[in-house]
């Protein structure tokens, strides 16, 4: 409880200094009672705060301290935790409410304990992100005092609306967690749900506020030419990327920390030594990788739909960042999301080991990796590869006739969506392992399903390979039916499936804790992807700005305002997601501490750990 309060003061502090930062760095000045008119929906307003140039512009030079690498740390790491503290409450609210539905207690007993364990841990990160708060803005306001004045001059009348949804949601994680013993009981069980919904929806209010700076930056609106603030905050807040950088976000913190608790259950399951607490982070693991999955799948989407929305407002930045000197990071960026992908599909393959009668789709597994892996290569093939000047010149073009086509966006759509359809087909084909069906319509419902995945990949692959034939402007409407394609196999497929074994006969249970080491090894390099591609997009969206603090505003004249070379930036995404994992290990350590101090004073009633190693299929979804 001191932690709590302790990082409760720190948010006080760090949302106070928030406010003071227009005193802080330079008042406002005057403005005369005239009208301007809004840069993005050129309606007109009345300025309400000073012009960009009467902001002061200074960059303290320290000896030994690059400001822009400070920031970068501290920002990056807040940015991870945040999306971790509004991750782990989303997962905690999800699982009570899995338990309060069951009908086994048993099960409702694991999932009601896991989902507590989870909600320590996220006290515990919310200490470390106020912390990592305080220091950023401390980093700003004595770093960039000229950018850190006009934003929160800028952003003046949203700051009480962001420290009341800060502490708002701090309290009411806090109570959520405190309460749990209390509200144990079946009728108080949904007032306690009903607490933790608040908190979420906290949470996902002061995600949207955090993004309106974000997107701001890129794509600014509320204000005039001269970076006037007009006095409409919802413009200002509602700026051209807000909405898809919302979705790109939320479900980037879900995979986020969805891949934590996944890389936890694993570093567990190793270290286990009873087959009881093998079997419970072997089904701790499998849980989270189904909602880290249920994340990434609509992922490609939110981000060709964040990708359109900055075409549409800036041409010129959409090319830089996805054809110009930011493009090759989005070559590794799809090298990252293909290896989650053979990652994941890898998972479902070696979890086969713990079901008995998965033996007989392991065929089928080698063909769908084998189809996996073509795609891959088409989703990060570069349209321009990098060769020496006589290879140039042996070609005839800076393209190379055949494998530059994949290159394009009409074949990586193609490819990603059938990537997205084959890892459904994996976990059909898993929830299919040890039933045998009795429905009496198996035959066609056998094949309705071979047909959903053909017609829907075929039609996929049609759209794509049609793409080439038409003009870009057009081109770019494929995505929609392709998404909606996809989604009717993904969707379609699961609840065909699950009709089907209703009544089915089951060969045996699920043998927890019986995966095959590979298995859970694997698992740990799906996280640190999650977490690595994570840090790699946050910077393309920064950099993407070139040497603008606010895009067109507000100029970087800082010594670093240069673009930095791709090895110095995949370094520092390195670093980030080197230090975000040692700072959540260490937090794991010591919720692992804090609850032998409470099982010595205090047993709990339902031990978190408490899973028979067998148990039906029904009981593992």
């Amino acid at each position: 409880m001191v932690r709590l309060c302790w990082g409760c003061a720190l948010i006080f502090v760090l949302l106070m200094g928030g406010l003071l930062v227009p005193t802080i760095v330079g008042a406002e000045s005057s403005t005369a009672l005239e009208t301007s008119t809004d840069i993005y929906y050129q309606t007109p307003g009345v300025p309400v705060s000073p012009p960009v140039h009467e902001i002061q512009s200074g960059y303290p030079n320290i000896p030994f301290v690059n400001n822009r690498v400070l920031v970068w740390v501290v920002t990056q790491q807040h940015t991870y935790f945040g999306g971790f503290v509004l991750a782990l409450p989303f997962f905690t609210m999800l699982l009570e409410f899995l338990g309060l539905t069951r009908r086994n207690p048993d099960l409702a007993q694991r999932y009601d304990g896991l989902a507590r364990d989870i909600l320590r841990v996220a006290l515990l990160a919310l200490s470390m992100t106020a912390v990592l708060g305080a220091l950023m803005l401390g980093a700003f306001i004595a770093l960039y005092p000229g950018f850190m004045g006009y934003m929160g001059t800028t952003f003046k009348s949203m700051m009480p609306l962001y420290a009341g949804v800060f502490v708002g949601e701090s309290l009411l994680l806090i109570l959520y967690y405190y309460s749990w013993e209390r509200l144990r009981s079946h009728g108080n069980k949904w007032i306690h749900l009903a607490i933790g919904m608040a908190a979420n929806a906290m949470g996902v209010v002061l995600l949207l506020l955090a993004n309106g700076w974000a997107s701001f930056m890129m794509a600014p609106a509320g204000v005039d030419a001269d970076g006037r603030f007009l006095g409409n905050m919802w413009h200002l807040l509602h700026s051209p990327l807000w909405n898809p950088l919302n979705a790109h976000r939320f479900l980037a913190d879900l995979m986020s920390g969805g891949a934590v608790v996944v890389a936890y259950a694993a570093y567990r399951f190793l270290r286990s030594r009873s087959d009881q607490d093998r079997a419970y982070y072997d089904w701790v693991g499998y849980v989270f990788i189904v909602v880290v999955v249920c994340a990434l799948l609509p992922m490609p989407i939110a981000g060709y739909w964040l990708m359109r929305a900055v075409f549409e407002f800036r041409q010129q930045m959409g090319i830089t960042m996805m054809g110009g000197m930011l493009s090759w990071l989005f070559v590794i960026q799809a090298i990252t999301v293909g290896v989650l992908f053979l990652g994941i599909n890898y998972y479902i393959w070696q979890s086969m080991g713990r079901i008995s009668g998965g033996e007989r789709f392991q065929p089928f597994f080698k063909g769908i990796v084998f189809a996996l892996m073509v795609c891959f290569l088409v989703w990060f093939t570069p349209h321009t590869i990098a060769m020496t000047p006589s290879e140039m010149k042996a070609m005839g073009a800076a393209q190379h006739p055949v494998i530059g086509q994949f290159g394009v966006m009409s074949a990586k759509n193609g490819a990603i969506n059938v990537m997205i359809c084959l890892t459904a087909l994996s976990y059909v084909l898993y929830r299919r392992a040890n039933h045998i069906v009795r429905v009496s319509w198996e035959r066609l419902g056998n094949i309705g399903l071979a047909l959903l995945f053909i017609v829907g990949i075929g039609n996929i692959m049609w759209l794509a390979i049609y793409g080439f034939y038409i003009p870009a402007n057009v081109r770019v409407g494929l995505s929609i039916p392709q998404g909606v394609t996809t989604a009717t196999v993904v969707i379609g497929s699961i609840l065909l499936n699950r009709l089907m074994l209703r009544g089915s006969t089951i060969k045996g249970p699920v043998q927890w804790g019986s995966i095959s080491v590979r298995g859970m090894v694997v698992l740990f390099g799906v996280a640190a992807a999650f977490t690595w591609v994570m840090g790699l997009m946050g910077y393309i969206r920064s950099a993407g700005r070139l040497g603008w603090h606010v895009n067109e505003l507000l100029p970087d004249l800082s010594p670093w305002a240069f673009t930095p070379s791709i090895g110095f930036a995949a370094k520092m995404v390195t670093l980030n997601m080197v230090l975000f994992w040692a700072s959540v290990f260490f937090m794991f350590w010591l919720s692992g501490r804090d609850q032998r101090v409470a099982d010595e004073r205090l047993p709990l009633r339902v031990p978190s750990a408490s899973v028979v190693g067998t148990f039906s299929r029904e009981e593992s979804v």
